[in-house]
């Protein structure tokens, strides 16, 4: 049974519509939220557009930023292309960039799930909206806006957002105003998503037709990036944990969690030296670039002539 639901989560953590979801259903969950506890509309005349502007744009933006951040494949990809240690560029074959292509397409489709759906949701609530078009509705229909001046029709307009107390003949104008202004900001949340969908579908249609790969070869290649990602990992952290502990035991002349002690090593002056400065990977001409701050400065011959204690039980 354990088995069998741990092959679900893994399914389910490598499915692309799972994880869309959860990131939208997150975002929607953030939204509410943020506007509960720190949207408040200032109701004033030039402030009001700029304040409800800024937050429907700049969350939607800092979140696209973050979804193309977030992608370790964006990381690899520049890695491989703009390293100055990597080897000299080849000749990429044409299979090569549409597979990169490819990559590049799911990347940006999964960055702009969240900035999409904070904008979806934002302009179906009609919070952000109602309060940056407050002072641009237009008003010139009702007889009692006729006597008032053009700034005094937009301070009053800029104050219909908070529900101020108003007179008798203005509630209705500020009722319908607002149904306007909900109506508008739902109507283009809905062509939002709509465009967003077709969008979703068409590029997804076309990544399949243009694609090199059949369904069973980009399943393959998909499962095979995976496991490579994932194998890598586990080597990576098993061989770099050895290789501290070797150059531990040389520094030190014991390793941390061992039994039977009976020989430290005192590093000298030049050994902390040497750790102290950092050696960062193919840095240079050396073919076997150092890994870590331990650099192997310690070698069998300065063993014996720096200075140990031996410990006799």
């Amino acid at each position: 049974m354990s088995r069998t639901l741990n092959n679900i989560v893994s399914s389910l953590q490598r499915s692309g519509t799972f994880i869309n979801s959860l990131i939208a259903a997150s975002t929607i969950g953030g939204q509410q939220l943020f506007s509960s506890l720190t949207f408040r509309c200032p109701c004033q005349v030039g402030k009001n557009f700029s304040y409800g502007s800024a937050f429907l744009v700049i969350p939607a933006f800092l979140l696209l930023v973050a979804g193309y951040a977030l992608r370790s494949q964006l990381w690899t990809m520049t890695s491989e292309h703009c390293c100055s240690c990597a080897p000299p560029q080849r000749r990429i074959s044409p299979l090569e960039r549409k597979l990169a292509c490819l990559r590049v397409f799911s990347i940006t489709g999964r960055a702009l799930v969240a900035p999409l759906t904070w904008l979806a949701v934002t302009l179906l609530t009609g919070t952000y909206y109602e309060c940056a078009a407050s002072e641009f509705a237009s008003v010139d229909h009702y007889p009692v806006f006729d006597n008032v001046s053009a700034s005094k029709r937009k301070e009053i307009l800029a104050g219909f957002p908070c529900g101020r107390s108003a007179p008798s003949d203005m509630i209705r104008v500020r009722d319908e105003v607002a149904l306007l202004h909900r109506y508008q900001s739902q109507m283009l949340g809905w062509v939002l998503i709509t465009l967003a969908t077709i969008a979703a579908l068409v590029s997804r249609c076309l990544a399949r037709c243009c694609s090199p790969l059949t369904s069973l070869q980009h399943c393959y290649w998909t499962s095979h990036l995976h496991n490579e990602r994932e194998l890598f990992e586990r080597a990576a952290e098993q061989h770099s944990r050895l290789l501290v502990l070797q150059r531990i035991k040389k520094l030190f002349g014991f390793v941390p969690g061992e039994e039977d002690v009976r020989h430290i090593r005192i590093p000298s002056c030049q050994d902390w030296r040497d750790i102290a400065a950092p050696n960062l990977l193919c840095m240079g001409d050396d073919l076997q670039g150092h890994y870590s701050f331990l650099r192997d400065r310690v070698d069998e011959n300065e063993e014996g002539k720096s200075e140990g204690i031996e410990l006799k039980p």
